[in-house]
């Protein structure tokens, strides 16, 4: 035994020794690491840091407006174009934004401040260049530039408490319209005098600096000159004694008129700040009414409160009431008597009409429920900052495309459930459906803009990325998915389904079909109304949003709303003794997206100014793929719901 002991002993010291020596060879490793490891950021996000008198160039991108919706090229109008024009490489999400960004003539020292320095002159406008610039100052179209993958923004203040607030405006308009003479036609001019404002953060140690922000103050004003001179050219409207933008100046504005030129001229200013690199953005994301967000989740959270206290009082009052009456039955003529949810017991499970179409309805919603908590989880955690432009879709397209191997898995598993045995096509359709509806209208949405030559039409290259996506990745992955969920057994359902269906009794008005599936999606969509305002303004008020946190909370309230409101009416109707419930639980909860088409052209009236139809057809075009979507994803969740209601409170009484 002693033996035994010291070999035990000693196979355990050796042992030790070997974990000992291992995890001081993983120390040794780490700290060889050390110094690489504090150089890694996430890609996009790692600061530049600049030395005195380092020369950086502007970039431009799209011009926009939120009267039309309709982006194109910065150098679609006759500005100043270097040689040659070089496009930045964008990622799937830009490219789809419409956004293209291009290099220009703009560039700056770092901390050297530079007034009136000239860009180009446009000599001669032909009657064409004068009527785009014209149309797009009526269309309100604002340049966007960027700088050290900031962009361009005017500034703001706004009075709260007694103090002003700064705040952002992005990019800045072309041109104004105004009257030269009092009751004159109004005329067009153009902003061809920029002030920049660089904002930058300097390291004491090291005297290098970070930019933090990026200002612009446009301005109009006709330039003069003696003698033009292309290599060192001379503006008497420009200089240090004289400057367009000092208090007091009354120079005159530039008017667009064909055959006359234009000199533009730009200022750069250094300013020290002490913003911190990492907190640059906070500016551009200051919300003007955060109380409204956090009115939004108490509104939701009352709705909330109260379908929880009725599912409470159904699951505790009634069903354990109705349980424990329909256990306690003991003779035939009781059994006969029964009324109530239990009679339909034998019909509850049949399996409804068009059930391959709501197999293909729930897999489709299982693929955007994913990519939806995903895709809002990442942004809570910060990995799609506003920094990376089109990050947002570019995750979110990925996402649906990976989702495709869930949506099939469901698929399959429903349509086995209801005795479907094509699980091919029930592939085909779930691969199909839902990205082919959003195809077809993308591509005639995409004509129409391609017809205004817009930057916003898909170029062809992308045609062919998303059509990869779509039949290399998200095809065969929703194959395999059904694949495997085909294979599996069976749902088994708690009670048999007898062979003859039951005859539903005559309905009161109120549990007809139509009447309780449009008042059960007042309940999800009135969760999530106010927070919808916030999203549409993103969207087409070219606004920032990026409070996920806020967003995450009413996205799981409206999860919860679905599904206690789909419970809530589903057993009204059971009691009712109609077991038609499959479609209707879809529904229910679905129908929430007939309210959201309805507030979006209700926010398109009252919010917007689009008036041309290229513009009005986009917009209803778009929010449809965004309600059909809602439509998708609401009706599966209370679906889901539903089925395991069904489901446990079959399985909880006893049948013969």
């Amino acid at each position: 035994k002693k033996s035994c002991r010291k070999g035990c002993r000693g196979s355990r010291r050796t042992a030790l020794d070997t974990k000992m020596a291992y995890a001081m060879r993983a120390l040794a490793c780490l700290l060889i690491a050390a110094p690489l490891v504090q150089c890694f950021y996430l890609p996009g996000v790692a600061p530049q840091d600049y030395a005195r008198d380092d020369l950086v160039n502007f970039k431009v991108n799209k011009i926009s407006s939120t009267k039309t919706a309709l982006p194109f090229e910065y150098y679609s109008l006759p500005f100043c174009r270097p040689d040659p024009i070089i496009n930045s490489a964008e990622n799937l999400g830009e490219v789809l934004r419409g956004d293209r960004i291009l290099n220009s003539l703009y560039q700056i020292q770092v901390r050297l401040d530079e007034p009136c320095k000239v860009v180009c002159k446009l000599d001669g406008l032909s009657e064409d260049q004068a009527t785009a610039f014209k149309k797009k100052i009526d269309d309100e179209y604002r340049i966007n530039m960027i700088l050290d993958n900031l962009p361009a923004a005017m500034v703001k203040y706004r009075e709260e408490a007694g103090t002003s607030i700064k705040m952002y405006e992005m990019g800045f308009p072309i041109g104004f319209k105004a009257a030269t003479e009092e009751g004159g036609p109004a005329k067009h001019f153009v902003n061809n005098h920029l002030r920049f404002t660089i904002l930058y953060h300097k390291d004491i140690e090291t005297d290098l600096a970070r930019i933090v922000g990026f200002e612009v103050q446009p301005t109009s004003v006709h330039h003069e000159y003696k003698e033009w001179d292309p290599v060192n050219p001379q503006i008497e409207t420009c200089s240090e004694n004289k400057h367009p933008l000092d208090a007091g100046s009354a120079l005159a504005p530039q008017m667009i008129e064909a055959g006359g030129e234009i000199v533009f001229t730009y200022d750069v200013f250094f300013k020290a700040s002490d913003i911190k690199w990492a907190s640059r953005w906070d500016t551009y994301l200051l919300m003007t009414d955060d109380q409204i967000h956090w009115f939004s989740i108490i509104n939701s959270l009352m709705i909330v409160l109260f379908l929880t206290g009725m599912v409470a009082m159904i699951m505790m009052r009634t069903l354990r009431r109705d349980i424990s009456q329909y256990n306690e039955l003991e003779t035939a003529e009781e059994a006969q008597e029964e009324t109530g949810w239990k009679l339909v017991h034998g019909d509850v499970f049949r399996p409804p009409e068009f059930s391959g179409t709501l197999a293909v309805y729930v897999g489709t919603g299982v693929q955007i429920f994913g990519m939806s908590l995903i895709t809002m989880v990442f942004a809570v955690l910060g990995f799609l900052s506003p920094a990376n432009r089109g990050g947002l879709m570019t995750a979110m397209l990925l996402l649906f495309v990976l989702m495709g191997l869930f949506g099939g898995y469901f698929s399959a598993r429903m349509l086995k459930m209801f005795q479907g045995t094509d699980w091919k096509a029930n592939t085909l359709k779930t691969a199909f459906h839902y990205p082919g509806v959003v195809f077809v209208i993308f591509c005639v949405l995409n004509t129409a803009i391609w017809g205004q030559k817009s930057s916003g039409a898909v170029p062809f290259g992308t045609f062919i990325a998303l059509f990869l996506m779509w039949f290399g990745i998200s095809v065969p992955l929703v194959f395999v998915g059904s694949y495997f969920g085909f294979k599996k057994d069976p749902v088994t359902h708690p009670v048999r389904t007898n062979k003859i269906p039951r005859q539903v009794p005559a309905q009161a008005w109120y549990m007809q079909p139509i009447f309780s599936v449009l008042i059960g999606g007042i309940l999800p969509f009135g969760a999530v109304f106010i927070e919808l305002f916030f999203i549409l303004t993103s969207m087409w008020l070219h606004q920032v949003y990026y409070i996920f946190g806020v967003l995450f909370i009413v996205f799981l309230i409206l999860i919860i709303t679905c599904a206690e409101i789909t419970i809530v009416l589903c057993y009204f109707q059971l009691c009712s003794e109609d077991y038609h419930w499959w479609w209707r639980s879809y529904l229910t909860s679905g129908s929430s997206a007939i309210y959201l088409m309805l507030y979006s052209s209700f926010y398109f009236y009252t919010k917007l100014d689009m008036s041309k139809p290229v513009p009005t057809m986009l917009y209803f075009g778009y929010m449809f793929i965004v309600s059909y979507s809602f439509f998708i994803l609401t009706g599966t969740i209370g679906f889901v719901a539903t089925f395991f209601f069904v489901r446990a409170i079959y399985a909880s009484v006893k049948i013969d």
